[in-house]
């Protein structure tokens, strides 16, 4: 038997290798709704687009929608012509794609500049942070971004490091991956790849080599053909409308001010942000600065091994990333994401290391820890927390106790062993098992505080043929998807004048509200309670 599996070994990694991937990626990825706010907006818009078959101009709840651009729109349109079908899945499935070539960009970089070994640790961290293994399980364009991002700077990275006569390929695809970055999100698209770059021919001092012929004028020509071609039409149908709210408001007013969307954050929100984002990487993390930082010290690229090189043009991307975004006004946790596939690179240096120093070990017992507290905590919860809140949570409570405390062990197994390879292997399964098996729990979980209402109410909707309205529920676009409307009014808080008359207005309409304002809006319009929930009811206005 040994004998087979070792004539067979390739063939048992690609199995492997295939059976990570699909539980990363893949995995009940249909077993949950689709989430508001972005989920259910983006989705939508995609929906409609496919439905009425206008390719061009983007339409959110019947009204243009100049945010974004529209690549992110046209890859799920593929997907729901290639699935038959508009869901869940069909949805979801370009974004764990989008995920999965993020990780790939990350391998084959760092296996052809280092180790495939080395590539094989910087995926694996990249793919099993928390932040990225949620992302990469809703249909957001942040992972898009992310991905054309990465694949675009790490063919950028790639010229350092390859043959002469190879290096134009590397440069054009970087053109190539910084244009659909555009076309995934507009203006970040651009700096961040191009900004990454900058500073990195500086360092290097081969700033002029990105200049030459043979890489600028054919790198220019496509990513041109790439950005232009929509942006002109854009601009030839909507003229001035597109050019106010794409370019000034979207893109250069959120970036310079909070107010566009009301998302003021202080200038640590993405610290805190990575702090859980990287989760458990971050422990490492830890370690690491404070390792390096006490003998760091400043050496010319030309002075460096190439594992040296790869990590410090990937700890330039970091900061680049973390600057840029931490500078604009506006701060969402997902915009983010495209700093961990430097972190991964970076902590991959660190892992890969054959010591073990103090500041290790301390970090992965707090770690190790935490595992094992998570896990025996989960046991007991019942006992402490309110009934309804432990029925809410309750599926989850076998998926912390097992892998939890089955990992804390282990893991403070190996590190007693100082094995750090079977240290990292135990951490990096215990997140492909929560990624795969918990997280459409946590999302169904999340679903009972509220969206689940909502839900169930387009459906009702649906079923007896009215038209749904929210009252409070500007941006909760569950209520527009699941009712299959074109368009569903979402009325902003206080705004009763609006409220008085639709129900006025409208003899088929039910409309959605909180269970908190019913009494206040019982003073406003008489009505019927047809469905109430545990956050939301559905009433029908009463005509005078």
């Amino acid at each position: 038997m040994e004998n087979f599996f070792t004539k067979h070994k390739k063939y048992f990694i690609g199995i492997g290798i295939v059976l990570v991937i699909y539980i990363l990626y893949f995995h009940n990825i249909n077993a949950y709704k689709l989430m508001d706010v972005d989920e259910t907006r983006y989705v939508d818009m995609a929906a409609k687009m496919f439905q009425k078959r206008d390719f061009l101009t983007l339409y959110l709840n019947g009204e243009y929608f100049f945010e974004k651009p529209p690549l992110f729109f046209w890859i799920e349109n593929l997907s729901f012509a290639i699935f038959g079908t508009i869901s869940e899945w069909s949805a979801r499935v370009p974004v764990s794609i989008q995920s999965l070539l993020a990780a790939a960009a990350v391998y084959f970089a760092s296996a052809k500049v280092i180790s495939k070994k080395f590539g094989i640790m910087a995926a694996l961290i990249l793919a099993t942070g928390l932040e990225f293994i949620i992302l990469s399980k809703v249909a957001m364009l942040d992972m898009l971004l992310t991905s054309c991002v990465t694949l675009s700077i790490y063919s950028g990275l790639t010229t350092f490091f390859v043959k002469d006569n190879h290096k134009k390929y590397f440069w054009w695809l970087f053109y190539i991956f910084s244009g659909l970055a555009v076309m995934a999100k507009g203006i970040p698209g651009f700096v961040v790849p191009f900004g990454v770059m900058f500073f990195c021919g500086l360092y290097t001092k081969k700033f002029r080599e990105f200049f030459k012929p043979v890489f600028f004028i054919p790198g220019v020509i496509l990513f041109l053909l790439i950005v232009l071609p929509w942006h002109i039409t854009m601009f030839h149908l909507h003229d001035p409308l597109f050019f106010q709210e794409y370019i000034m408001k979207h893109h250069i007013a959120r970036f310079f001010g909070s107010d566009v969307i009301n998302r003021e954050r202080p200038f640590y929100y993405y610290f805190l942000t990575i702090l859980w984002g990287l989760f458990p990487w971050i422990f490492s993390l830890f370690a690491m600065l404070f390792d390096k930082i006490k003998v760091i010290r400043y050496k010319a690229y030309n002075e460096l091994t190439n594992t040296q090189k790869f990590i410090a043009l990937n700890i330039i991307g970091a900061i680049f990333v973390f600057a840029f975004f931490t500078s604009s006004g506006t701060k969402l946790i997902t915009y983010i994401l495209p700093i961990y596939p430097f972190l991964a690179v970076i902590l991959a240096g660190y892992w890969n290391e054959e010591k073990i120093s103090g500041a290790f070990k301390i970090s992965a017992g707090l770690l190790n820890f935490i595992l094992l507290l998570t896990g025996v905590t989960a046991i007991f919860v019942g006992l402490f927390l309110p009934h309804q809140l432990y029925n809410d949570i309750k599926e989850l409570q076998f998926l912390a106790i097992v892998p939890f405390i089955t990992a804390g062990v282990l893991a403070f197994y190996y590190l007693r062993k100082n094995d750090k390879t079977k240290l990292f292997a135990v951490y990096s399964i215990l997140m492909i098992i929560l990624a795969g098996f918990g997280a459409y729990h946590f999302f169904n979980i999340d679903y009972k505080f509220g969206q689940n209402d909502l839900m169930n109410f387009a459906q009702y909707a649906k079923n007896t043929n009215q038209q749904i309205a929210g009252f409070h529920c500007s941006r909760k676009y569950s209520l527009l998807y699941y009712s299959g409307q074109d368009k569903a009014e979402l009325i902003e808080k206080n705004n009763f004048e609006k409220l008085k008359s639709l129900a006025a207005s409208n003899d088929q309409i039910v409309i959605t509200v909180l269970n908190k304002e019913l009494s206040e809006i019982k003073k406003h319009i008489d009505y019927t309670i047809i469905l109430q929930g545990r956050r939301y009811s559905i009433i029908k206005p009463k005509k005078e």
